[in-house]
Parts: C-alpha cells; structure tokens; sequence
C-alpha cells in the first residue's frame, strides 16, 4: 500500500511514531494516524492518560491494544493532560473508524508550544510513509 491508500489530514501535524497533532493556542490534541490504526488492526482496548497529569515529551502516555498488538503511545509534546477520550472506554474502535475525528485519544495544554516545531507537516508525513511502504517491498 501507499501513502495515498491512507488518509493524512492537511494542517494537521504527525510523529514517526503515528501520531496526529492539532494545534490550537496553547492546547494540542493527539491521536493516532489513519496508517497507524491500520497497522495495528482492529482495536479491542485503549488506556488513556490520567486527567491533570504532567507529561513530558517521550513520556509513555497511554496504550492501545488490538487483535494484533498492543503498543505504548509516547508524547509528542510535553504538558498537562486536560482532556482524554471517554468515549474510547466503551467504543476502542473509534480508533479504527474515525481516527481524526471522535478516534482522538487526549488533549493537552503545552508547556513549551516550540516542541510543534519538530513535528512532521502532512507533505513530511506523506514521504515517511511512502519511505517506510517502499522499504517493506524490499
């Protein structure tokens, strides 16, 4: 598959690691990316944050499990957790079917709002992923 198989969302900000990020002011709010979930597979579990917590970049934060895998989500940025997505203890699969809408997984307000600045543009996120797609044909 390619990168044009896989949604990535203009204006949106991305890890080598498959998160978005949605900057607005001070507040950034995370989630994993469309190629992400679907390398994962079904997702059947999510453990999130704790509200209030402080968190510091590369700080795990949270996990996702799936019918494949289970992986340890790290910041991106470093901040305080204001808000998580409730709405993934009932329905995990939010990952799977909207993952930049109600699949997001916590929002934080940013401590140092520069660590935006070492994120991957849409364009940057689209060349990884076709870098990483290629390797694999190999």
């Amino acid at each position: 598959m390619a990168a044009q198989d896989f949604r990535i969302v203009d204006g949106l900000l991305y890890t080598k690691e498959h998160l978005w990020v949605k900057a607005e002011g001070d507040d950034a709010i995370i989630g994993i990316t469309d190629y992400g979930q679907h390398q994962l597979g079904d997702v059947v579990y999510v453990e999130l944050p704790q509200m209030d917590s402080e968190v510091e970049s590369g700080d795990k934060v949270a996990s996702i499990e799936s019918v494949k895998a289970a992986i340890d989500i790290f910041s991106p940025l470093t901040g305080k957790v204001i808000s998580i997505n409730d709405d993934l203890k009932d329905d995990p699969s939010l990952v799977n079917t909207d993952p930049y809408g109600e699949g997001w997984l916590y929002e934080l307000k940013m401590s140092d709002p520069s660590e935006l600045e070492d994120l991957m543009t849409a364009d940057d996120y689209r060349a990884y992923i076709e870098e990483i797609e290629s390797e694999e044909e190999l």
